[in-house]
Order: structure tokens, then sequence, then C-alpha cells
């Protein structure tokens, strides 16, 4: 058996022979660590046979109903996923350090009681496991677990196991004997993987690994991953804030479009199923400086309520903040402001923040961001019963956007009265429509009926 030295970046798993500043590959700097790489005389692989050969098959000879999904039990995670768990597949949970992986994957445990999963676990004893499943309520007492991080070991109980669902909780645990590197590193990371990968694949049995994501990304982090596994689970969201949100970056068996919301309480994460209202709770009427959006997260709506103050600078260089929305994106709506409505934000600061926590990335909300700036500026509130909705472009224009329908519907739902929308998306209003419909075609005409 022998071992050589190479250099492998935390980013993007590429490898050198030498130690280099820059990665060739990703271009990310200073993420080469150093590794040993064993070189096996026998030419055997841990959890491979030499008599496991695959066979050329036809197309209508493959078994198997590939169509049928496994519902967990729980209607965010089955919508991320795409309709439940696919069979064989192998889904990689990602997210940062203690922000709830772990709680997801055990309550997800609890809707699949009728054929426990087994849950192998790396950092936590069985006392633990126990203490929190008591915490969350409802998990099952047939839940099946083992305590170990030998990746052959764990190959072996997944293939004498009759559980169709199999969690590792975590894969910077697992290690193999076969290589002379400690757990965690990038290569023991992408060959206990790519073992996890074959043994789903061979057993038609899904597999969710856990792994963590450091604030500098350098321990072997999903980014080494998402080019093997099946499908990306990105669990995000401020700990300072209850809520989280599930994103699918990756999926072989679903869109990536689709996201699950999640409330942290004492008992675990609750789904959340009326997100808007859950969001707009605690806004406050007749107030300046706030205005309600109406943005796509995946296929569902949200109306969430973007706030924005504007106040006279003490500074040569005026302040530019955004908590939540693209700080690129409100400099360009300033500078609309002021080259196309006279608004002038020069001299002031300007800060910008959507409320609860969550990230919009969907043009759509410019107009409302653009409407709380104006707002706090003049000391002049919105109606609070008025949703926007329109994407700004740089010569003023309201500009159409997507899933239009779904927007005014989801305003209507909840009660609101109007709802201002782009002109090129006045045709495609729903006829069921009942609040009152307000198209512009420029953020001008928009304003002066905000601000009339």
């Amino acid at each position: 058996m022998k071992s050589k030295t190479i250099f492998a970046c935390t980013n993007c798993g590429a490898t050198s022979a030498r130690w280099a500043g820059k990665c060739p590959m990703c271009g990310e700097w200073n993420t080469f660590v150093e590794e040993k790489q064993v070189s096996i005389s026998t030419g055997k692989v841990a959890g491979r046979s030499s008599n496991e050969r695959a066979k050329i098959q036809k197309l209508s000879e493959v078994e198997g109903d590939h169509t049928i999904r496994i519902k967990t039990g729980i209607v965010e995670l089955d919508r991320v996923l795409g309709g439940g768990i696919t069979p064989g597949s192998l889904v990689l949970v990602g997210g940062d350090p203690g922000i709830g992986k772990s709680t997801l994957m055990l309550q997800m445990c609890a809707g699949l009681a009728k054929n426990p999963p087994l849950y192998i676990s790396g950092e936590e004893s069985l006392h633990q496991i126990k203490l929190r499943a008591a915490r969350l309520h409802n998990i099952p007492d047939n839940l099946m677990l083992l305590p170990e991080t030998n990746i052959e070991a764990i190959i072996d109980s997944i293939k004498a196991t009759d559980c169709n669902v199999i969690i590792v909780d975590s894969i910077q645990t697992v290690f193999s004997e076969n290589i002379e590197s400690t757990p965690g590193s990038i290569v023991q990371v992408r060959e206990c993987a790519a073992l996890l990968m074959q043994t789903a694949k061979q057993n038609n049995k899904a597999i969710f690994i856990i792994g963590h994501v450091t604030k500098e990304g350098a321990i072997a982090g999903p980014k080494v991953l998402e080019h093997m596994v099946d499908t990306v689970l990105q669990f995000e969201g401020e700990k300072l804030y209850a809520y989280r949100i599930l994103r699918a970056l990756k999926n072989r068996f679903g869109s990536t479009n689709e996201i699950g919301i999640f409330e942290m309480a004492e008992e675990g994460l609750r789904e959340v199923l009326n997100p808007s209202e859950l969001f707009l709770s605690e806004r406050r009427h007749k107030e300046s400086g706030t205005a309600i959006v109406a943005a796509m997260e995946g296929s569902r709506p949200l109306l969430i309520e973007v706030q924005a103050l504007a106040t006279p600078t003490g500074y040569s260089v005026p302040q530019r903040m955004a908590t939540g929305f693209d700080y690129k994106r409100l400099q360009m709506i300033v500078a609309v402001l002021e080259k196309r409505l006279g608004v002038q934000l020069r001299q002031h600061d300007v800060f910008v923040n959507v409320a609860g926590g969550i990230s919009l990335n969907d043009p759509a909300v410019d107009i409302g961001v653009a409407a709380a700036l104006v707002s706090s500026l003049r000391d002049t509130p919105v109606d609070s019963h008025t949703v926007l909705i329109g994407e700004i472009g740089l010569t003023g224009e309201v500009r159409s956007v997507p899933a239009i329908e779904q927007r005014i519907m989801e305003a209507q739902k909840l009660g609101f009265k109007n709802v201002v929308i782009p002109q090129g998306n006045f045709k495609k209003v729903p006829r069921s429509v009942t609040i009152g419909v307000k198209s512009v075609e420029r953020i001008s005409l928009a304003f002066a009926e905000l601000f009339a």
C-alpha cells in the first residue's frame, strides 16, 4: 500500500500535485489543503465486489415502477423533493451548523413509521438521539438506530437491513479504513459519498446524507458533493429568526423552483402552509416607509412587507444598506428614482429591510422597494390595502413579470383591496378577480396613484 501527498480544493474538489494559491478550476483563493492519497495494491475498493458486474439491458427489460414515491408525511419536504422520496436516490441535505438539518431528518422519520428508516449517527450517541426524539414528539419507537462512522460497516448494515430509507448524519464524520486521511477531508468525503451512491443504486434504497457548511466553506462543504448526488437540498435561514427555508439546488427527479418553509419552535420544526399570512401578521397600518410586495418562490406566491428608511446623512458619502434584498439592485433603483422622478436621495442614507428574515431575489418587488423609499422620504404612507407588483427598468418603465395570476389571487385571498401591476400583464388578469387592478406603464404613473 503506497501513499502520496496531494492538494485538494475545499471548494470544488479539484486536486493538484502542488499547492497553489488560486484554484485553476473554480478560481477561488487559498482553498487548497494537503491530503494523503493511498493506493491499494490489491486493487480492491471498499464496498465493491468483483462479482458484481453490470450488464447491458433493454429499456423494456428494466424492472420496477420508477414513478413510485415514498411520502414523508411532511408536505413542505415532499414538495421540494418533487412529490416524495425517490427509491434508489442519494440526497444531500446541506446547511449551516445548528440550522435544523438533523431535526428535519428525525421528524421525517415520524411520517415513515410503517417502514421505519435506518438512522446512522456519527455525531450523537444513542442516548442523545433519544433525548432529541423525546423533545420532538411523535418519533416512532421502532426507528432503527446505528452509531457508526466506518463506511465499510455502514454499507454492510444498509445491505442487511430491510429499511428503504437511510439517513447518514453526517458525511463529514464517515471514514474509510482504506484511505489514510482524517474524517471530513476532501478525499474521505468524496470516496464515502461515491460508495453510498453505488449502494443506493444497487439496492434501490434512498439515502439521505447530511453535510455541514462552515462559514468559510473550508471543510468539505456540499459543493464538493453536488455533482455526485441526485438531489441537493439547502436548509437556510437566519439563526435570530424562527423561519427556515428548504430549497432544492439540484433535483434529478423534480423541479428546482420549489421551496418549503418551516418555523423553528421548541418542539421542533413546524410547517408553514400559509407563509404570506405569517409574514404579514406583525405589519402596522398607515406607517410610512413600508409597502407590500408579491414575490414568487418557486411556484408559490408570497406577500411580504418591505421596509425602507431614507434619512439625511452625516457622512460625505451616503450609506446604502440592504437586508434580504440585493445591494446592487437597490443602487439601481435609487439611481432610477433620482434620474426619472427627480427624487433626491444623494444626501440621504438609504436602508432597506425585508421583514421576517426572508431574502428576495424576484425583480417583481422593485416597485415595492421604490415606493417604500419614496414613502419614507416624504413621510407619506402607502395604502396598506394595496399590493405592488412590477420590475423597474432603467428608463423608468414598469416591466412585465411572470406568474401574475398567482400573485393577484394570493393578494385577493388575503383580503387586499387593490393591486398595482405592469401594463404588459393586464391581459393575463383572471376574470375571477374581485379586487381592484391598476395597470401602470411607468413608475411615475404608479407613484401618481400612490402619493396623490
